[in-house]
């Protein structure tokens, strides 16, 4: 099911990247003869989005190769690397996008509204079709998160630009062009913000942000036949992996068959109420360190 997913969502990128790309290059030619900023900055946010698109493409080919002798979870990491260099790259769009908005907003600058109109029509369109065909895909990974991210907030970004269009068609507000790219601005560091984070997490190995380390320390202590648990460790190889590391103490002195299938039970339990699937239990029949309880 896993590889149907990623299959899907592989197909589903190399999609949004050709439309993207072919949109990238009719907003630069709007933006330069209807002598738009909000086009050209609609256009600098896309330009990172064919990127972005080709780091999270990358990043599936990468999450596919097999694991290895010294990379034992594979290149799985990918995915966490693949959404922070789109993150980065579609906040110093928004850096940019800022200071050019504020240099036109005291000036008088001429802007053709009837063309500004038509583009973010046709970019509307084409980045809604590609977020949809992203979000078809089914796919939970960070990387296509980020690139389904960056397609909802182009969708959003070229609304703001055909209100713009609207403005200054109809009331002659060319100061529609450089507010309406703070507004996408804006839209852009709102929008990445919960990317940037989990990717974040992963990379430092924090516990998945759905988890509470403390609850998942008291299902183990709570286990039949466990007397004390201590050193565990939950973190996250891939936004689709968790992990968990832990030392259980168990009740009595059971012999090594009935230690294994104590164990068993336990990581049952683990993979069923938390969705740890990858757990490694050092079973333990005395207290070797203090425990946690």
């Amino acid at each position: 099911m896993g590889t149907t997913v990623d299959a899907r969502a592989g197909r589903a990128l190399w999609v949004a990247l050709a439309a993207n790309a072919g949109l990238l290059a009719a907003e630069v030619a709007g933006g330069l003869v209807f002598s738009s900023l909000a086009l050209l900055a609609d256009a600098a946010h896309l330009a990172t989005d064919v990127l972005g698109l080709g780091v999270a493409v990358a990043a599936q080919v990468l999450l596919a190769r097999p694991a290895s002798g010294r990379r034992t979870f594979g290149l799985r990491r990918a995915e966490a690397l693949g959404a922070q260099v789109n993150v980065l790259l579609v906040l110093g769009a928004a850096a940019w996008i800022v200071v050019e908005a504020i240099g036109r907003l005291g000036g008088s600058h001429r802007v053709d509204g009837t063309g500004v109109l038509a583009i973010a029509a046709v970019a509307v369109l084409v980045n809604g079709a590609s977020a949809r065909v992203l979000a078809a895909a089914g796919s939970r990974r960070l990387n296509v998160r980020a690139a389904f991210v960056h397609l909802v907030t182009d969708v959003a970004g070229s609304v703001v630009v055909l209100v713009a269009g609207v403005g200054i068609v109809a009331f002659g507000a060319d100061w529609l062009d450089p507010v309406a790219s703070l507004a996408i601005a804006a839209l852009i560091a709102w929008a990445t913000w919960g990317v940037l984070r989990d990717s974040t997490n992963v990379l430092l190995e924090a516990a998945p942000r759905h988890l509470e380390v403390g609850d998942v320390e008291r299902a183990l202590h709570a286990a039949p036949g466990v007397e004390a648990v201590h050193h565990v460790h939950v973190w996250e190889v891939a936004s689709d992996l968790p992990a968990l590391s832990a030392h259980v103490v168990l009740t009595g002195d059971p012999s090594l068959h009935d230690a294994q299938e104590r164990g068993e039970t336990l990581k049952t339990m683990l993979a069923e109420r938390f969705g740890i699937a990858h757990a490694t239990l050092e079973l333990e029949c005395h207290e070797c360190d203090t425990p946690s309880h």
